[in-house]
């Protein structure tokens, strides 16, 4: 068993590109820690300095306690799973699985007695004569996998190992990689772009964005609690719903464009922070699933928001329900901010010129909404979020 421990590890590359700045992280013994993060946030690289496979710039890095900067990858006694399987098409599954360890030199009757063991634990047993061509891509991607698992390493490292299998195939193996990972109890550092996948399979999930950590914690507490404006944005699928808004009344209100939404008081006492913003622009935040339809919302109801349908999205279960309202997105100061939306002068605002933003709501399958048609919706206002226009920071203390 072991664990992993990164103490500001840095990666520069010699153009002067930043691509890891001073990044804290510690994946415990048997813990599945997901890096996630869009393209080009530094995650993959990360993963790459733990392996040995990219000089650390600056910084620490240890292998259960021990310094491991200096160390060749083989000395780390980490395996590493790639997303092209990179097994060998002319040998045997069972070949492809015990390489490592007819290199080391380990005596045939061990790589037998391995090699069917991790066999076993995939459910491969019965594919061990078959070669790479045979199998099913899931296969190939258990096959990768047993290769690692026969190493018994102190760590295993996973690349966006399901990035190659269709959307179905990749939920069956997402609960494939946490069983095994559990079965096996290795620490295991899994990096991945998907955060749908990050959340289902991470113990805990670390975000990061543009080289650095922006939270860190339990999947649920970065859903309920993002730190800030990127992590809101980027936790979620569909994206949480962004708007600039002002607090009026002492902060027991929020103006959305012309529309005002009354805060419980079990708001204003969670976020004690919001006292600071009274009569200030704050950027609000509203999950879909905070939202439900409201027939017949009674005028001033001020838990009911306004809308215009645009699309309605069936899915069987439910109804994504993709609305504008006469609001405004926020202006990240980070260009490259996942969510960000243009505003758009909307044809809907009868001429005004009002500026509309788009949104959207997770509700009931038999929801009576049509597209093109005005609905209302009732917010969970107790389920707010918000943020400082200027930091990007969540408001709680």
């Amino acid at each position: 068993m072991a664990t992993v421990t990164l103490e500001k590890v840095t990666k520069v590359y010699p153009n002067g590109n930043s691509a890891v700045a001073e990044l804290d992280l510690e994946v415990a013994e048997g813990e599945l820690m997901v890096l996630v993060g869009p393209s080009g946030s530094g995650k993959t690289t990360a993963l790459r300095m733990v392996a040995g496979l990219e000089e650390i710039s600056s910084g620490t890095l240890r292998l259960n306690g021990e310094v491991v900067n200096e160390l060749t990858p083989r000395a780390r006694n980490v395996a590493m799973v790639f997303q092209n399987y990179a097994l060998y098409p002319h040998m045997t599954v069972a070949e492809n699985i015990g390489l490592s360890l007819r290199l080391r030199k380990v005596g045939k009757p061990e790589i037998r007695a391995k090699v069917a063991q991790a066999a076993q634990i995939l459910g491969l047993s019965e594919y061990l004569d078959r070669r790479p061509g045979q199998l099913s891509g899931g296969q190939r991607q258990r096959v990768a996998m047993g290769r690692a698992i026969v190493r018994e390493p102190a760590v295993f490292l996973m690349d966006e190992p399901l990035s190659n299998l269709d959307a179905k195939l990749r939920v069956q193996m997402r609960a494939e990689i946490a069983r095994i990972q559990r079965r096996v109890g290795v620490a295991t550092l899994y990096v991945t772009h998907d955060q749908t996948e990050a959340m289902t399979l991470g113990d805990r999930v670390a975000v990061l964005h543009m080289g650095r950590l922006q939270q860190c914690g339990p999947p649920q507490a970065l859903y309920e609690h993002p730190d800030n404006l990127f992590v809101a944005a980027f936790i979620g699928s569909p994206a949480m719903n962004l708007y600039e808004a002002v607090l009026l009344a002492g902060g027991r209100e929020v103006r959305l464009g012309p529309q005002v939404l009354a805060l419980p008081d079990s708001v204003l006492a969670a976020r004690p922070g919001l006292q600071a913003f009274r009569d200030r622009k704050v950027i609000l935040g509203i999950r879909p699933e905070s939202l439900a339809e409201a027939p017949g919302g009674t005028p001033g109801d001020r838990s009911v928001l306004n809308a215009d349908a645009d699309l309605v999205e069936a899915l069987g279960n439910e109804i994504l329900l993709h609305f504008t309202i006469e609001a405004q997105r926020p202006h990240s100061k980070d260009a490259a901010l996942a969510m960000q939306v243009e505003d758009e002068i909307s044809p809907l605002a009868g001429g005004t010129g009002a500026v509309r933003a788009p949104g959207v709501a997770r509700i009931p399958p038999r929801a009576g909404v049509r597209a093109g048609s005005p609905v209302s919706l009732r917010v969970d206002t107790g389920s707010l979020h918000f943020f400082d226009p200027d930091t990007e920071r969540a408001i709680w203390e």
